[in-house]
């Protein structure tokens, strides 16, 4: 397992919301769970994964979906058992439109 952990300052701060699980971890998908930070204004990833040598490349995706949705004040969570970039943005998508201020999110 490697364990990977990145950080970006946001412009858009989420409204109270429980924390967001999509996804699952199995074989080629994984979990994104969402939560509010306390500890950090910025937006913090931190991913778990059983492909190692990757992390350039998680970077890009995570730095797209954050050039995206520049969120800030929350805690992404990955666990990933081998999904390809595609899904990882497709997940990490699902869960930003469940975000209650986001554009397409909940209220």
């Amino acid at each position: 397992m490697e364990k990977l952990h990145f950080h970006f300052a946001g412009q858009q701060t989420p409204g109270d919301f429980k924390p967001i699980l999509v996804g699952v971890v199995g074989s080629g998908n994984l979990e994104v769970m969402l939560e509010p930070s306390i500890q950090s204004p910025e937006c913090t990833v931190d991913i778990t994964t059983s492909a190692r040598g990757f992390a350039p490349i998680w970077e890009a995706v995570v730095q797209d979906f954050q050039d995206r949705h520049r969120l800030s004040g929350i805690a992404i969570s990955i666990n990933d058992m081998g999904a390809t970039p595609a899904v990882v943005s497709l997940r990490l998508d699902q869960a930003a439109a469940e975000l209650p201020t986001h554009a397409g999110g909940k209220s």
